[in-house]
Formats: C-alpha cells, sequence, structure tokens
C-alpha cells in the first residue's frame, strides 16, 4: 500500500510539473489580455501587446505557442514599423495592419535574428502568428482582420 502511495506521488507530481513547463513555455511571462480576432474563416486567439513594454518584449523567449495562438501589438500611431526577432525562438509571420484591419503585408521571420522586417505602408497593428500561418490559410496583404476595433487602446 505504501509503495502504491509513493506511486500516485510522484505521478502526480510529474504531471503538476509538466503542466507548469508547458505553461510557461506557451504562456510567456507576465499575463496580458486576450482579444479574439479573425481572419477570413478562421479565429484568432491574439495577446495583446499594448504598452511599451509588452511591445519591446513582444513572444521573445518563448518556446511554443499553440496554433490557433498569436500576439497583436497596438502602435500608439500609424507608421513604418519593422520587427525583429532577437532572443525570439519560435520562426513566426507578422501580418502589418493598418487602421482598418486590412493587411498591408505579411513577412516571414526567422528566429533569432535581428533583421528588420517593416511595414510596406503606414501600419497601425502587427500580427504574429506561428511561421507560415497566414499562407497555410489564404490570408494574404489585402484582407481584412475582424476585431481590430475591440482591442484597447495602446499606453
Amino acid at each position: 500500500m505504501k509503495k502504491r502511495s509513493s506511486v500516485l506521488r510522484s505521478s502526480i507530481a510529474s504531471v503538476l510539473c509538466a503542466a507548469a513547463f508547458s505553461a510557461a513555455a506557451q504562456g510567456g511571462g507576465a499575463s496580458l489580455p486576450v482579444a479574439e480576432l479573425g481572419a477570413g474563416m478562421y479565429r484568432i486567439e491574439a495577446e495583446v501587446a499594448h504598452t511599451a513594454d509588452a511591445r519591446q518584449t513582444g513572444l521573445m523567449h518563448r518556446v511554443a505557442m499553440p496554433l490557433h495562438r498569436g500576439m497583436v501589438f497596438v502602435f500608439p500611431e500609424e507608421g513604418v514599423h519593422c520587427m525583429w526577432m532577437r532572443n525570439t525562438h519560435l520562426p513566426l509571420s507578422v501580418a502589418f495592419i493598418d487602421a482598418r484591419g486590412k493587411i498591408l503585408n505579411i513577412e516571414r521571420m526567422a528566429p533569432r535574428t535581428e533583421v528588420n522586417h517593416c511595414a510596406a505602408a503606414p501600419a497601425r497593428f502587427a500580427l504574429e502568428m506561428n511561421a507560415g500561418w497566414f499562407e497555410e490559410r489564404g490570408i494574404a496583404a489585402g484582407a481584412l482582420l475582424r476585431g481590430i476595433d475591440r482591442l484597447p487602446a495602446p499606453r
């Protein structure tokens, strides 16, 4: 009986450790608000980077991200914003988006690089998803994203 109890405790501890590791790998550090966006027939759960600190950190240090998750960056003003991948371990695609929700251009970004990937025209938002997410779903420049109008104001 004592052996079975010890095995059970060990199993529970293993499951809890695995769950904590998975949550840390997917969730990153501080908790950010999550917004529901839509692209075509696809639903996106996007963490909202609307503060200067959140925009600067982005998806750095993440090692995994579920397919339907991403991060939307809310910039204080429209501009030709650029993104890079310093300390970012995931290959990503970024869509630069205007104030109305129209995708201006999409760029693929390699992990752990400092190459600038910039908006083709003044953008108010950027949406990072796993690499190839937009292409695999037939979403390209000119497509409209739903839910942009419900994002919090930048701070």
